[in-house]
């Protein structure tokens, strides 16, 4: 597997052979943030070339920040700093940057933005703004598609948006049909409708996602395949008239649209297939003028095995490590030759697929939850490239570190997850090794979720469709069951270990550092040392009782419960940065045991991840008075839909709150009047557990 991410010292400076029209970039501004500047600036390093970070004044502590040879401030607003395209342009002429590469999201796919930097000079590390342009209406795309001979899924991309004409179309195209917003993208301003009659309440849902996404409410409407895939082609296009096409990227299982685990190559796609898919998204770059990274993305019909065009995305995409890894390519080093002015490095006949690939996002995100994204402090991060054997087979590309926080500012996305093997048999272990022995403490994650996804059989045997969520929900999201008896006895033997620790080294200031009475063993003379501790566990309560032994059998740690009494034998505990090795009754198990400000324990353990709260430290965490509506999660209001003195009925809308590019309906649980609103619209709910609406329940 070729290794991306080398020592920003080595200093080979990227020129090129070819011979005049070369743009030498010397120094790069990206006009971006977290982990996918830091994925740039790893090349850039690599070849030489300086780098120039921006940032608002919440990731003024990024790490972004600090990997760059140059930052600067923009401002103050966390989103809109880094959409200012006119100040970007200003900052990288101030500078002396030759470049501006735009990342993913932001103003990467905005054709003003890379009109306006070609117009100051500069070089656009991406496609010409009129592929932008083109390829940015889905509406217009598909034409276009069309008469360059790019089979389209059959639909309604017209210009007559009136509720009464989409139906009609609607109608002539057969339920069930899908809604998309014209300038859509990311899995915003989309709606499956299955009859007539749920049509206009999704009608009316896409047009307001869309207009707040893209301030454009225009959609258009697909027939929907029911049992699709979708797979993606990464091609490439120099100034030299050479098109290419680095295989295909299977994305299919998603949730509400986003990516989930991708993989390439795509598991079953023929050679046949391959090389027809390949083709097309080439025909699609041409007809476009197309120049740099792209992405074509079709709909596979996993039935009939015909694929479709459906948007083609005109930057590099989240997902790219796959597709470098089965390539032994770096694409960011592409995408700067290709800027350069330079021809491609490889032709269509000298690419070849190199073993298989999968990428997992790591999300702060509850699953068991319906996937509220969460927000905290990364309390403790060790994630598994230090796994034997992990150098050419396990990649972590991310943005964060230890300590630092997920904001309710920027997705909520991690880190990515990437391995490598031979075939996809051994790199799916390889994802389900990493993903035990990924430990992220502080906040949760979806990693468990992650896991299970990996294991599931149908999963395993590449059985996959846009439908895999959905259709396996029960086996993927959590049930609350009793916890393991071990977790109990973990934390248990943690928290004593911490203590222990704490106490010798208050002891070591004493005049008598070896008294009894400096240790926190539990010391009782002339009996067995013993503590005794109370704990809840995912809501279930137990009560461990360790006892220490001076022979050689070790500890005993007894662990009751409202179900059963658990005796381990033979204990040995070890801690060494965090990781806790505990052996229980001949079984040696590592964890990573979090000890948090709040008094709980968060104990991780092959992938699952329990919080664990002493009796010692419990507290009542109510935030609300009663009969109030609590926030999920910290976010912006962005709509109020009743007023104090409403009478409203369970299951009604009260409020949509926006955390992290979700929106989150807020209903009345039930029937009774509002007595009282405490955010308006545009306002900021800091935290998780805020009340939001108080409801007098009816008599």
């Amino acid at each position: 597997m070729p290794s991306v991410g080398v020592s920003r010292w080595t200093q080979q400076r990227f020129s090129s052979s070819s011979a005049g029209g070369i743009k030498n970039i010397d120094k790069l501004l990206i006009a971006n943030r977290g982990e996918i500047a830091c994925r740039i600036m790893q090349t850039c390093q690599r070849l030489g070339i300086a780098t120039v970070a921006v940032f608002s004044d919440a990731d003024s502590e990024a790490l972004h920040v600090d990997m760059a040879d140059q930052v600067y401030n923009i401002g103050s607003a966390p989103k809109d700093s880094y959409l200012d395209g006119n100040n970007l342009i200003r900052i990288a002429k101030e500078v002396g940057a030759q470049a501006i590469h735009p990342g993913y999201g932001f103003l990467s796919e905005n054709e003003q933005f890379a009109s306006a930097v070609e117009a100051a000079g500069l070089t656009f590390v991406g496609p010409p703004s009129s592929a932008i342009r083109d390829m940015g209406s889905k509406s217009a795309s598909k034409n276009i598609m069309i008469d360059a001979g790019v089979r389209c899924v059959p639909g309604y991309h017209g210009e007559d948006q009136s509720t009464e004409t989409l139906m009609k179309e609607a109608e002539k195209i057969t339920y069930p049909v899908m809604l998309k917003a014209v300038l859509g993208g990311g899995g915003k301003g989309m709606r499956i409708v299955k009859n007539a009659e749920d049509f206009p309440k999704d009608l009316e849902a896409c047009r307001t996602e869309a207009m707040k996404s893209f301030k454009d409410d225009r959609v258009l409407v697909e027939k929907y395949i029911e049992n699709p895939r979708h797979v993606e082609i990464q091609v490439f296009a120099d100034n030299h008239g050479d098109v290419v096409y680095l295989f295909e990227r299977d994305c299919s299982v998603q949730r509400r649209h986003q990516k989930v685990i991708e993989e390439a190559p795509a598991p079953g796609l023929t050679p046949e297939r391959r090389k027809a898919m390949g083709d097309a998204a080439c025909d699609a770059a041409r007809a476009v003028g197309y120049r740099g990274a792209g992405t074509v993305e079709f709909i596979l019909d996993n039935d009939t095995g015909d694929f479709y065009f459906m948007e083609m995305n005109t930057r590099l995409q989240v997902e790219h490590p796959v597709t470098e890894l089965i390539t032994k390519q770096d694409l960011v080093h592409w995408q700067l030759k290709v800027a350069q002015n330079e021809p491609l490095p490889l032709k269509q006949e000298e690419l070849k697929i190199h073993g298989h690939s999968f990428e997992a996002r790591i999300y702060a995100e509850d699953p068991d939850n319906g996937f509220l994204p969460g927000t905290g402090t990364l309390e403790y991060l060790r994630p598994p490239t230090s796994l034997p054997m992990s150098e050419n087979h396990v990649r972590v590309d991310t943005g964060v570190r230890e300590g630092d926080e997920v904001s309710v500012y920027y997705d909520p996305m991690i880190s990515k997850l990437i391995v490598w093997d031979e075939d996809r048999h051994t790199a799916l272990r390889r994802m389900e090794l990493a993903l035990k022995n990924y430990y992220i403490g502080g906040l949760t994650t979806n990693i468990k979720f992650l896991l299970r996804l990996a294991q599931h059989p149908q999963f395993k045997a590449g059985d996959v469709h846009t439908n895999f969520i959905p259709q396996h929900h029960d086996a993927l999201i959590f049930k609350p069951t009793i916890p393991p008896p071990s977790i109990f006895a973990i934390a248990s033997i943690s928290s004593q270990m911490l203590k222990e620790n704490a106490v010798s080294e208050q002891a070591e200031h004493t005049a008598d550092p070896f008294s009894p009475w400096s240790e926190a063993d539990s010391f009782r003379y002339n009996l067995p040392a013993e503590t005794r501790e109370r704990f809840t566990v995912e809501g279930f309560e137990g009560e461990v009782v360790v006892t220490s032994s001076d022979d050689s059998e070790g500890g005993v740690v007894v662990v009751q419960t409202a179900e059963k009494k658990t005796v381990f034998r033979n204990v040995a505990a070890s801690m060494n940065d965090g990781l806790v090795e505990v052996s229980l009754n001949g079984l040696t198990t590592t964890s990573a045991v979090v000890h948090k400000a709040d008094g709980d324990i968060q104990v991780i353990l092959n992938g699952e991840d329990f919080t664990i709260t002493p009796e010692s430290s419990r507290f009542d965490s109510a935030t609300a008075v009663a009969g109030s509506l609590v926030s999920p999660m910290p976010g912006e209001v962005v709509k109020v839909e009743v007023k104090v003195g409403d009478h409203v009925e369970a299951g009604q809308l009260l409020m949509v709150l926006e955390a992290m590019k979700m929106l989150n309906e807020i209903k009345a649980p039930t029937t009774g009047v509002v007595t009282a609103i405490y955010y308006n619209q545009g306002q900021l709910v800091n935290q998780k557990g805020e009340a939001l609406i108080n409801i007098e329940v009816d008599a």
